[in-house]
């Protein structure tokens, strides 16, 4: 139970947990703070202690652990079959060395299929065999392609007859999904709710023994009613939870829909996965997922990491004696083109997402927290309504319980046992409607709608939440470290500067300045060391460049120079290449040419490629010497490009003869390109602007307590220009060590140096994957909640180390992706500020609804206790209380969970993970409310005849009905007024925005409606008679005074120390001995 009270109003300083370290010392079973990495039995622990009605309802959408369990069990089954295939081509592979002589095999022959001289069952079988001989027999590659009416260059044709006639022989890239629960399985998840049953069981006794006792016209409305009021109260929430399902439905098919580049009719188009089809040339580069199965057909030092299927973290290097390739695996390094053979269920991949069901669940710290929230006042309320069970059975069997007209209910040996039974089940219905009430069973299922709604929201915001937990662990950041490129740029790349020939060219796209030699050799680096692509429409038209930004900006330099892409490639042939490594920012090539010579191009960060280089060409087409001064004019070059924001990027090369370049294909896969003595091509400036409203972003981050750091590849020049530009840095005094400081010299600080620069950095630039990973250690031990952008595949450790890890949707690989915990579709900074309100809307919403639903439990509770002891009667009946919990639970969840965000809360610090889920604002609110609900109310039930003046009332028992008509109509008008207050809790004016808000007014008005309809039309099952518009309005201003007084209350002024702590500091002052010892 202490466990439970932390949850409700008790803050934690020291939160080592922020950190993530010590995690697993946390005491409470409820007490989890990051369920990113929390251990299997941390979570065991708190779905054994809550306290909890309706299992199947409450945990539905946490994970399921013993689901999660067989999933790894069918995993491990398919990635054994697939090792056992593997190990079977290996054994024919040797088998076949040996075996030269002798009998063989028939070898393998196409059999047609459609219009195709091939069949999906034989690709099939080739791909998954890995048989290398069939492919031999199919001509390899090329004829493979042909086969399949495709090209290895330019793919298939962009016709949507041709796709569709390829989707009907070869299968669509899709596997067949286990169909989402329908209505009836929510309804009967919601039937399973013990308090429910329970009733269920309590209406039916009444209704045998009523229709008994007073026969079937009259004797059916008692437990009739009561069973009506549940199968409402099933309805309603089987409708909310159902619609619920079908958006997380929604949001997982969109999670799924990855973006992939094909090459179709020559040029590249982005297409869905799903959209890909046998016969697609597939470009693959690193941090990709391959699509589907498929065979290489070209690719650079190409390594593709197959732990998805075998489960084996080794990374195997695929060429053209390994040329198969299995969907559902990582690129690692390089790149290259594949050939799609098998899609959809005809994979390995696809067998095995169609053998595991897609579970969502996945408990968020929020949820965790008021399950606590919600055991504490569970128990509570079952203590409540045992002891009203105990004082109403011994009030009632002792005959001091009476009937409105004054006679006594009970008389011992008088009363017929029909009759006794009766009210003793009366009085147990009423006992388990307070527990219905008491226990706030939606308490944690409110989370998962306004997560649920904010995720929906967060769609048109550009912002994929991939995991639940970071929608709210948002609300609590108090850092973001963003990249730059892309970011918190437009990543619209253009070349403004260049340097060639030893000087600056102006415009830089001038060819008529360039000596033929050097435009020779910058086209033919520029064409070859790229994985981009430029292609040329055959009857005309806009060339159309695809690749990253960076590579874009330099081959459209290089076409505006004279550059035919095709026709340069094709006089030379990539032999070796060195992928662009964000640890060295600098990726080459090695080129054969026909005459035997090797050009090793080079390109990257600038200032790391001019230390490589020792000469340079000049003006004259002459080798020259790269001296000291020219060096400075260079590097001073540099500086006043990274100055003006510009990203500097040089290139290089170096003619290797061919008796120094490995010949066996073996040698050359391991062989080290030179990258020292090189010649200087190059050096270009890259434009990327600042993204609009940035500046207006950033601070909006400040005003809000969260610190923005940016963290780039690019120099500490370029990185402070967009810094001031941004409003990262406030001016140019700010711009020194270490609020601006390098990767490596972050990276040689000791561990202990290192946790104290790390507050005090706002830009960190030529920074590696591993130093963004070492800050994002750093803050989280120092406590900071950190959010953290990447796309690169080297983000993934910073992104799963950071409380929140951002990729990019646009410029992410399908690694970066797949670590993060929530994808921004445009790459814009501006839409991780709305992450963060979006966040903080979260637990501000939930707040909200615990305000509403404590005050309506306590309310609730204490009059039916006061009256039950007084009296020995309640003045609210169990159909009303079931109302009464229909406008608590689902109704005043779905009208308070799901208000939108508003520029208030970027004006308070970031939300503490560990601070109390009920705040001293709240419990003065909630309090004042409760109290004068309580206090009219009660005065209602024991003053009310007179006070209404219906002593007068000839008929005594009508009186006693409308005063107690009186005190339910008040009660839910109270509610109704109370809602209102609810949703701005800080704040005077509480009606600003109401009227955006359609689902809350909507709420609130079918409350009205409803509530009219019972008191006028169905008095028969409220036990309730119809009101005069005199006391129609007697309730209304009840309820109205609720406004008012909320206004009081918030002048009420409150400590921002939490009343929890009060309390604990008190009970250890009163341990304490005299002498001062514990």
């Amino acid at each position: 139970m202490s466990d439970s009270l932390k949850g409700l109003g008790q803050a934690h300083n020291n939160d080592l947990e922020s950190g993530g370290y010590g995690e697993e010392e946390a005491s409470g079973p409820f007490d989890i703070v990051r369920t990113k990495s929390a251990s299997v039995d941390r979570l065991k622990r708190w779905r054994q202690a809550a306290l909890v009605l309706n299992a199947s309802r409450r945990f539905r959408y946490t994970l399921d652990l013993k689901k999660q369990e067989e999933k790894k069990q069918i995993i491990a089954k398919i990635r054994m079959h697939a090792q056992v295939i593997r190990a079977a081509y290996l054994f024919q592979a040797a088998g076949a060395q040996i075996n030269v002589v002798g009998t063989r095999d028939s070898p393998a022959t196409a059999i047609p299929a459609g219009d195709y001289n091939i069949g999906p069952e034989q690709l099939a079988s080739m791909t998954r065999d890995h048989d290398f001989s069939a492919l031999h027999n199919y001509g390899g590659v090329k004829d493979l392609a042909d086969k399949l009416k495709s090209n290895t260059v330019k793919g298939i044709h962009e016709d949507e007859l041709d796709l569709l006639k390829r989707k009907n022989v070869f299968g669509s890239n899709t596997y067949p999904r286990k169909k989402g629960r329908n209505f009836l399985r929510f309804l009967l998840d919601a039937c399973r709710d013990t308090t429910l049953i329970i009733l269920m069981v309590a209406a039916a006794a009444s209704l045998a023994l009523g229709i008994k006792t007073e026969g079937i016209e009259e004797g059916w409305y008692d437990g009739g009613s009561i069973a009506l009021a549940v199968i409402i109260v099933i309805v309603f929430t089987a409708t909310s939870d159902y619609k619920q399902s079908l958006q997380f439905q929604n949001l997982n098919e969109e999670k799924q829909n990855i973006q992939m580049e094909v090459v179709r009719g020559g040029r590249r188009v982005e297409v869905s996965i799903f959209d890909i089809v046998v016969g697609d040339v597939v470009p693959l580069k690193i941090g990709d997922q391959v699509p589907a199965d498929g065979i290489l057909i070209s690719g650079q030092s190409l390594a593709i990491d197959e732990s998805s299927m075998t489960g084996e973290s080794k990374i195997v290097h695929k060429d053209s004696k390994s040329p198969f390739l299995m969907s559902g695996c990582k690129v690692a390094d390089g790149y290259g083109t594949m050939l799609v053979t098998s899609v959809g269920i005809n994979t390995e991949w696809g067998l095995l997402m169609a053998s595991i069901s897609e579970d969502n669940g996945e408990e968020t710290p929020l949820q965790v927290r008021l399950n606590g929230v919600a055991t504490f006042i569970g128990i509570v309320g079952l203590v409540v309504a045992l002891v009203v069970l105990v004082v109403l059975m011994i009030r009632y069997f002792t005959g001091n319980t009476r009937n409105p007209d004054g006679s006594v209910q009970f008389r011992a040996g008088t009363t017929s046992v029909g009759t006794a039974i009766d009210g003793a089940v009366k009085i147990f219905t009423v006992a388990v409607t307070i527990v219905v009430v008491a226990v706030p069973e939606g308490l944690p299922l409110a989370v998962t709608l306004t997560l649920a709604y904010s995720m929906r929201k967060m769609m048109a915001d550009k912002a994929l939440v991939r995991r639940l937990s970071a929608c709210e662990t948002m609300g609590s950041a108090t850092t973001i470290c963003s990249d730059k490129t892309g970011t918190l740029t437009r990543n619209l790349m253009t070349v403004v500067e260049a340097y060639v020939c030893g000087k600056k060219i102006d415009p830089p796209d001038n060819n008529s300045l360039l000596p033929p030699e050097v435009t020779s050799f910058l086209v033919e680096g520029i064409a070859q060391n790229t994985t981009g692509s430029v292609f040329v429409p055959e009857g005309g038209g806009e060339i159309e460049v695809s690749g990253s930004p960076t590579e874009k900006a330099i081959l459209q330099w290089g076409v505006k120079l004279g550059m035919n892409f095709e026709a340069v490639r094709s006089k030379s042939s990539v032999i070796h290449a060195f992928p662009f490594s964000s640890e060295k920012k600098r990726g080459g090539v090695a080129v054969k040419l026909p005459d035997a010579d090797v050009h090793v191009h080079w390109k990257g960060a600038a200032e790391i490629v001019l230390g490589s280089c020792t000469r340079y060409i000049d003006a004259n087409d002459c080798l020259v010497p790269m001296d000291e001064d020219k060096v400075l004019l260079f590097k001073k070059g540099i500086e006043a490009m990274a100055a003006g924001s510009l990203r500097c990027v040089a290139l290089a090369y170096k003619v290797c003869k061919s008796e120094n370049v490995p010949i066996e294909e073996e040698e050359l896969e391991h062989w080290d390109l030179p990258e020292d003595d090189l010649i200087l091509l190059a050096i270009v400036g890259l434009k990327d602007p600042c993204r609009k409203g940035v500046k207006e972003a950033v601070q909006l981050c400040i005003n809000a307590g969260v610190k923005v750091r940016m963290v780039t590849g690019d120099n500490l020049q370029t990185a402070k220009a967009i810094a001031l530009e941004c409003g990262i840095l406030g001016s140019d005094a700010d711009a020194i060590e270490p609020n601006i400081i390098e990767g490596k010299t972050f990276r040689a600080l000791s561990d202990a140096r290192r946790l104290e620069v790390v507050e005090k950095i706002s830009v960190m630039g030529r920074s590696s994957p591993n130093d963004k990973l070492l800050l994002v250690q750093a803050l989280r031990k120092n406590g900071h909640v950190v959010a953290v952008t990447g796309d690169g595949t080297n983000d993934a450790p910073a992104l799963h180390e950071a409380d929140i890890g951002l990729s990019m949707g646009i410029q992410g690989t399908e690694v970066a992706k797949e670590s993060s915990d929530i994808i921004i579709l445009d790459d814009n900074f501006s839409s991780v500020v709305k992450v963060v309100r979006w966040g903080r809307s979260v637990y501000a919403n939930i707040q909200k609804f615990i305000q509403f639903q404590l005050t309506v439990n306590v309310a609730a509770l204490v009059i039916n206790v006061v009256a039950a002891f007084s009296s020995g009667d309640v003045p609210l009946n169990a159909v009303q209380l079931l109302w009464v919990n229909l406008i608590m639970d689902t109704l005043g969840a779905l009208a308070l969970a799901t208000e939108r965000p508003t520029d208030h809360l970027m004006c308070r610090p970031p939300v503490g993970r560990r601070e109390p889920l009920v705040t001293n604002i709240m419990w003065r609110n909630l309090l004042v409310q409760a109290l004068y609900q309580v206090t009219v109310l009660l005065v209602l039930n024991f003053r009310g005849t007179t006070i209404l003046n219906l002593e007068k009332d000839r008929d005594h028992v009508h009186a006693v009905k409308v005063k107690n008509t009186l005190i339910f109509n008040a009660f839910v008008f109270c509610q109704v007024f109370n809602e209102f207050n609810a949703r701005k809790p800080d704040q005077f004016n509480v009606f600003k925005g109401v009227t955006k808000n359609h689902l809350f007014v909507g709420i609130v008005g079918l409350t009205v409606v409803f509530q009219i309809i019972l008191i006028m039309f169905l008095g028969k099952f409220t036990s309730t008679v119809r009101l005069s518009w005199q006391l129609w309005i007697v309730s209304i201003v009840i309820g109205l005074i609720s406004w008012p007084l909320a206004v009081i209350g918030k002048l009420i002024p409150v400590s921002d120390t939490p009343f929890a702590k009060f309390f604990t500091i008190n009970w250890r002052r009163r341990r304490r001995s005299p002498s001062g010892e514990s």
